[in-house]
């Protein structure tokens, strides 16, 4: 499960973060995850809450948020949307697409005490 190694890393930002603006508590941290980073949400926050136990993030509700996979279709020179990787242009049908954006997963923002 690569969910609880990301969780990991989040939680590591998290207490990193808490660290330097001197926050004893986290209590929510925003996430967003690109539809095409192959992240399932709910595995994600089952491992947040294990890789916070004993931290600052103990408890911290996990906000998710999704963003949509996008890519460039050098055939018809647009931005366009995606749903899968290998999809082919949804305007052109075709396969010359440099992703632009949906693949990840970031650290929005997080509410501290």
């Amino acid at each position: 499960m690569h969910e609880m190694a990301l969780a990991e890393s989040v939680v590591q930002i998290v207490e990193a973060a808490a660290a330097r603006e001197g926050a004893g508590c986290v209590k929510r941290v925003r996430l967003e995850i690109g539809a095409l980073s192959h992240a399932d949400a709910n595995a994600l926050r089952f491992a947040f809450d294990a890789a916070a136990a004993g931290g600052v993030a103990k408890g911290a509700e996990l906000a998710i948020s999704r963003a949509e996979g996008r890519a460039w279709c050098h055939d018809c020179a647009k931005d366009v949307a995606i749903s899968g990787l290998g999809d082919p242009c949804p305007d052109c049908g075709g396969y010359d697409l440099k992703l632009t954006a949906g693949d990840a997963l970031r650290v929005v923002d997080m509410e501290v005490t």
